[in-house]
């Protein structure tokens, strides 16, 4: 079993684990299950160590540890919050900015409907 691992391991893990969470657009609910849990990520972590046994024929048993043992640590618990807000806003960003226009136009179109209706 693996009982600590390096930073710059950590580091890739968790740009591996946001990424596949931002691309199947799962930020907002990963965030607040992440940051609802925060108090609780000592526990999830042993808890993790407990079902290894029986998670490990379906994962990477080597990087199913490593998850298990970041997070153990609140600094990799906030890195890997931190990086999926960052990939969400980078990734999603022009999307989000063209059902924004998308809204206004149909807000304004609609403005424009009640208006016409009630100017006769």
């Amino acid at each position: 079993m693996i009982i600590e691992i390096s930073h710059e391991r950590a580091v890739e893990l968790t740009e591996k684990i946001a990424r596949f969470i931002v691309e199947r657009k799962m930020a907002p609910a990963a965030l607040m299950a992440i940051e609802s849990m925060r108090p609780l990520h000592r526990i999830g972590s042993q808890l993790l160590y407990f079902i290894a046994p029986f998670a490990e024929i379906i994962f990477n048993p080597k990087e199913y540890q490593e998850v298990a043992a970041m997070l153990e640590k609140d600094e990799y618990v906030n890195m890997l919050l931190n990086r999926i807000d960052e990939l969400d806003m980078e990734i999603h960003a022009e999307e989000r900015k063209q059902k924004k226009l998308v809204r206004k136009r149909r807000i304004k179109k609609l403005k424009q409907t009640i208006a016409k209706i009630f100017k006769k």
